[in-house]
């Protein structure tokens, strides 16, 4: 074997080499090309995106009032409570929450059912819940309505107390509390 046929068979093998190397890396760019549009149009569209959040304005909302609003397809109560109210919903003990004893509320998982962990702010003048029935998503009817001065549930009899704590009727648990916060003084984000 000549030494001019050791270049030829190491020329040949770099070559080689590149154009195996080449042929792959252009494979993988025309696969990751290919796969990403089936990717990206798994993530939310922008209308999603734009509802995932929401800011509400609550400065024309009186003591003793409630603004329902809508956020994911679904009403949001946002009730500013009266003295009376917080102080009836602070004077529930907890072993009178039989039916669920736990605050579910997204800003406090796992927390129990005791009124300052479903109300908003520190004095309890706020209540934001999401507005339908855990019972079978009725809409219940508010301002103090039902045995316990809270809401009720007209289709199958479930009473809510001022906090929207399940007290008697078929509802398996308390109105459910989203994740929410005050943004500024007059201005509640939801999400």
């Amino acid at each position: 074997m000549s030494h001019a046929d050791d270049h030829a068979g190491t020329g040949e093998g770099n070559r080689r080499d590149f154009l195996y190397y080449a042929t792959a890396g252009a494979g993988v760019v025309a696969t990751g090309a290919a796969v990403w549009p089936l990717v990206n149009q798994m993530n939310p569209s922008a209308d999603t995106r734009a509802l995932a959040s929401i800011m509400v304005d609550v400065s024309a909302v009186e003591a003793g009032t409630q603004l329902t609003v809508k956020w994911r397809g679904k009403p949001v109560f946002i009730r500013r409570r009266m003295p009376a109210e917080i102080e009836a919903a602070r004077a529930v003990s907890l072993d009178e929450l039989t039916i669920d004893g736990m605050a579910q509320n997204a800003n406090k998982p796992d927390a129990d059912a005791s009124d300052g962990n479903r109300a908003l702010d520190e004095a309890g003048e706020w209540l934001v819940m999401i507005g339908v029935c855990t019972h079978l998503g009725c809409v219940p009817l508010g301002n103090g309505a039902g045995e316990f001065g809270g809401w009720f549930c007209p289709c199958h009899g479930s009473h809510y107390d001022t906090s929207g704590r399940i007290r008697k009727g078929p509802a398996p648990r308390n109105l459910d509390v989203p994740v929410a916060s005050f943004f500024d003084e007059t201005t509640i984000k939801l999400g």
